[in-house]
């Protein structure tokens, strides 16, 4: 989790990359548009709007891109994804009747669980994975901020923001939503850390 709250690695653009990204950007936004554009297919006057603004967004995703560019493909080590995130626990078993009996996150017994000096669990999240792990925390419990946004926080796509919120609420577990608007939700679990669910379609 250090690695998230690290800087940006800025790299220098070059020509061939620029291409790459812009192509990538635009293929992104395109798809999602035209998306959009099946879904709502009564507006066709709207679609060429769209691909304006997806072109104007695809060219200010390439200029914004500078930090996930590689330099060339000698220094390009292969990024694919997020495999995990370690979450500091005190009590693994207290941690697990949240994540898995309030969020309804299963263990995936494959990952081993004797091969660390500590007791753990590893939890899918779609593809993904949370590593919890039972040591102590050096961050303090007290005095975090009420939003889990202004704090370190792991995010998790969801697709109904609202059975997220009647489940926390039976359970009687506090949360905020987003400050923004946007449908997502944050909460924290019994060590304090933060939690953000956020929809995606």
């Amino acid at each position: 989790m250090a690695a998230l709250l690290s800087p940006p690695l800025s790299l220098p653009l070059n020509k061939a990359n620029d291409r790459n990204m812009r192509s990538l950007a635009m293929k992104t936004l395109l798809k999602r548009d035209d998306t959009f554009f099946k879904r709502n297919s009564r507006h066709n006057s709207r679609f060429s709007a769209i691909k304006t603004k997806a072109s104007l967004e695809a060219d200010v995703m390439s200029k914004d891109s500078v930090n996930v560019e590689a330099v060339n493909n000698k220094d390009d080590y292969g990024v694919v994804g997020v495999h995990h995130v370690g979450i500091l626990c005190e009590n693994l078993e207290r941690s697990l009747h949240f994540y898995q009996n309030i969020l309804g996150l299963t263990i995936n017994e494959a990952r081993p669980h004797d091969k660390l000096p500590y007791r753990g669990a590893w939890l899918w999240v779609g593809a993904e994975m949370i590593h919890l792990m039972e040591l102590p925390n050096p961050d303090p419990l007290t005095g975090r901020p009420e939003h889990g946004g202004r704090d370190r926080h792991t995010c998790i796509a969801i697709r109904d923001v609202s059975k997220l919120k009647d489940i926390l609420d039976k359970a009687g577990i506090p949360y905020t939503l987003s400050r923004s608007g946007r449908p997502a939700i944050f909460t924290r679990d019994p060590d304090a850390n933060a939690l953000e669910f956020t929809r995606v379609d």
